[in-house]
């Protein structure tokens, strides 16, 4: 078994993990701006909270694993994958997301909230179609 390969597998075990958070936050999002008791807010500004502080060392150690196996691969593969360069386009949109993330949990934090359930449930589809694009491109590479 060589280095390479398990860099592949836990950047690849990292990124499950941090997707499963990157689903399941913006749905917590939904129900939060649906509810109307004050109860009900409260467990989930805890649950928002807790689940994003959660899957963030998934989404660093995805990226720490990612430079590992480019590094490994190396400068004259990279510079040769130009289906490689799409994906880190998107995996960078897909950072700037959960960034966006951390907003939006300061927002329901201090109840500022302007946004509806329906804005979250077509912003929960955003990492569904970065998810296959990135997927496609890693193993068809075009």
């Amino acid at each position: 078994m060589t280095l390479l390969l398990i860099y592949k597998a836990l950047h690849l075990i990292f990124m499950v993990a941090w997707f499963a958070g990157i689903f399941y936050l913006p749905r917590l999002f939904v129900y939060h701006a649906e509810s109307k008791h004050p109860d009900i807010q409260a467990q989930f500004k805890i649950m928002e909270r807790r689940l994003l502080l959660f899957v963030t060392p998934f989404a660093v150690l995805t990226l720490v694993f990612g430079v590992l196996l480019i590094h490994s691969y190396g400068m004259d593969w990279f510079k040769a994958s130009a289906w490689l360069h799409y994906k880190l386009l998107l995996v960078a949109l897909l950072y700037g997301y959960h960034g966006y993330c951390f907003k939006l949990l300061a927002d329901f934090k201090a109840d500022k909230n302007t946004r509806s359930g329906r804005f979250y449930r077509w912003f929960n589809e955003l990492p569904v179609l970065i998810l296959f694009a990135t997927i496609l491109l890693a193993v068809l590479k075009p």
